[in-house]
C-alpha cells in the first residue's frame, strides 16, 4: 500500500490519469497470473518431450496451446507471439513422435 502511495505522488495530478494508472495495475495483476499459466503450459510440454513420452506429449501440447490461444485472444500475449509459441512446441512434439 505504501509502495502504491509513492507511486502516486510522481503520477499525473489529472483524475483521469490517476484512475487509468489504478486500471493498469489492476490489470496487471490479473496478467501475471495468466503469463505464469502460459508459463506452466509451455514447461509442461518440454518436460514430456524430454521425458520421450510421444502421447503425455500431444495431450499437454492441446492443453498448452488452448491455454495459450485463449490468453491471445483476451490481450495477455501477443497474437503472433502466442502463433510462435505454439508452432514452436508443435514442432518439438512432432519431431518426438517422427523419431520415436
Amino acid at each position: 500500500r505504501l509502495n502504491l502511495l509513492i507511486q502516486e505522488s510522481f503520477l499525473a495530478n489529472h483524475k483521469s490519469a490517476l484512475k487509468r494508472n489504478r486500471q493498469n495495475e489492476k490489470r496487471n495483476e490479473r496478467n501475471k497470473t495468466k503469463r505464469s499459466k502460459i508459463k506452466n503450459a509451455i514447461k509442461g510440454v518440454l518436460l514430456e518431450v524430454e521425458e520421450k513420452s510421444v502421447e503425455r506429449a500431444q495431450n499437454s501440447l492441446k492443453e498448452a496451446s488452448k491455454i495459450i490461444s485463449k490468453n491471445a485472444g483476451k490481450g495477455v500475449i501477443h497474437k503472433r507471439a502466442a502463433s510462435r509459441k505454439i508452432s514452436g512446441l508443435a514442432r518439438k512434439v512432432y519431431q518426438l513422435s517422427t523419431s520415436a
